[in-house]
């Protein structure tokens, strides 16, 4: 008769079947205690081995992420764009709805296959970095203080503008094609009217394939890093903000040292909480970024010569409350995008699918 029990091994544990008259044999109570902890494979014993399965999470993620809330962040680039006394747009609901009237339904998610290609590596690069960062700054598997969490996530942050930059920058100019073509076509049509109006301004069609070739005709690589000072400036305080807070968030799931499993609604609900707080402190370098990546301006618009530049000018013609334009937006962007990322990086999807560990998206 073999009795089962479980065996504790380096990558994972493991149900095994040991003879009674094995040396190796557990005693009844350990069994019990090895069942009633589930003890499973944390995503922090990976960070070394298994880069595909985060190249899997980062994909997974942001594909879904991105196709649930890409309409928001159209809105919330538009509503950034425009300037004070030249609104087309007076909030969210009214933008996407002038834009689904003037470009059809497909037209809220103009510039979603740009983010669909780069996110999966954007999302990789940005969580992966993390998680190795903080390994290389822990000692003994001792906890990070907060300065060193948010260390970790400031080096996470340098490391993926290098796919963020071209990825925003693309997209930019294609979410704001339809602003741009409402204006030349006349404002006052838009403007003064019912959400009935008839004749609508024809869209210009973008690709981002030539808007590619384009800039690096032009402008060679460092086309693409256009706004790459303002990237840094938001995308640096974003995750010194969003590691160490979404860290101490998901710590307090833990239900005690015996069940170290934290359920999947729980990252999902911090991941959300985290990343709508970091989004909303960052706005105002989002909206300095989204300027100056916009490479085409509307009549009367202002042109910008650097960070600098930009954040006097708006200040002086728009007033401190621009830098909040499209605040509200991008915390309903970033809110489940990074909870679904949480979810699924900290439940192992990538993992489960290759077979590295026996995770289990619910709570013990």
């Amino acid at each position: 008769m073999y009795p089962l029990v479980f065996k504790k091994c380096s990558k994972r544990t493991r149900l095994v079947l040991i003879p009674k008259h094995c040396a190796l044999n557990i005693a009844v109570d350990q069994i019990r205690a090895a069942t009633r902890t589930h003890t499973l494979l944390t995503h922090s014993d990976l960070i070394h081995d298994h880069l595909p399965a985060k190249l899997i999470n980062g994909g997974i993620a942001g594909i879904v992420g991105v196709t649930c809330v890409f309409p928001i962040d159209l809105a919330k680039t538009r509503l950034q764009n425009q300037r004070s006394g030249q609104q087309l747009y007076k909030n969210m609901m009214d933008c996407l709805i002038k834009t689904v009237k003037s470009e059809g339904y497909f037209g809220i998610y103009r510039g979603a296959a740009v983010n669909l290609t780069l996110v999966t590596p954007e999302k990789a690069i940005k969580l992966a970095a993390n998680d190795f960062f903080r390994h290389q700054l822990s000692q003994d598997g001792a906890r990070l203080t907060v300065f060193k969490e948010m260390l970790a996530g400031c080096c996470a942050g340098m490391c993926q503008v290098i796919i963020t930059t071209p990825m925003e920058m693309l997209k930019i100019q294609m979410q704001d094609a339809g602003r741009l073509a409402m204006k030349m076509g006349g404002t006052s049509t838009v403007l003064s009217r019912s959400y009935n109006t008839i004749h609508t301004p024809q869209v210009v069609r973008m690709s981002a394939l030539q808007i590619t070739k384009e800039l690096l005709r032009t402008k060679g690589i460092m086309g693409l890093y256009r706004g790459l000072g303002a990237t840094l400036m938001r995308d640096i305080p974003f995750s010194v903000v969003y590691f160490p807070l979404f860290a101490h968030l998901h710590q307090l799931g833990h239900h005690s040292s015996e069940h170290p499993s934290v359920p999947f609604y729980w990252s999902f609900m911090s991941g959300c909480l985290a990343g709508s707080i970091a989004a909303v402190a960052v706005s105002p370098c989002d909206v300095v970024k989204t300027r100056l990546q916009s490479l085409r301006k509307g009549a009367n618009e202002e042109t910008y010569n650097g960070v600098v530049d930009c954040v006097r000018k708006i200040w002086r013609k728009e007033g401190p409350r621009a830098f909040l334009k499209g605040a509200s937006c991008r915390a309903l962007v970033i809110a489940p995008l990074f909870g679904i990322a949480q979810v699924v990086y900290f439940v192992g999807v990538g993992e489960f699918l290759l077979g590295y560990s026996p995770y289990n998206i619910y709570s013990a």
